[in-house]
């Protein structure tokens, strides 16, 4: 499925826990389950308020050992190339390798899918 509409997307409750990485980082994420959302971010570099689509991806303890036990993702980059592999239920068989390449608000992602061993 594609990225939806911002307005096609209810606002997902927080808190959000946005996953952040630094430039050259790398995180391995197992999806149990996801859903898609909106919700209003504030930039820290002075740029205004407003919403961004959201994927909150739950994931399990030894991935994300504080609570909550989610990441919310905002790129839309990322976001699409995640749910073309959720969408088909394959999020638990799937170790999903995230690498960061840049700084905010330029950044971009790559996305390596490893099949479960």
């Amino acid at each position: 499925m594609p990225l939806k509409k911002i307005t096609d997307l209810d606002e997902l409750p927080g808190p959000y826990e946005l996953l952040e990485l630094a430039d050259g980082q790398t995180i391995d994420l197992h999806v149990e389950s996801f859903e898609q959302g909106r919700a209003e971010i504030k930039p820290r570099d002075g740029r205004p308020a407003h919403e961004v689509p959201f994927l909150r991806v739950r994931v399990p303890a030894a991935d994300k050992p504080t609570i909550p036990a989610y990441w919310d993702i905002t790129s839309k980059h990322l976001i699409a190339g995640l749910l073309g592999y959720l969408d088909l239920g394959l999020g638990d068989r799937r170790t999903f390798r995230i690498t960061k390449h840049g700084k905010p608000p330029v950044a971009r992602f790559t996305l390596e899918v490893i099949p479960a061993g």
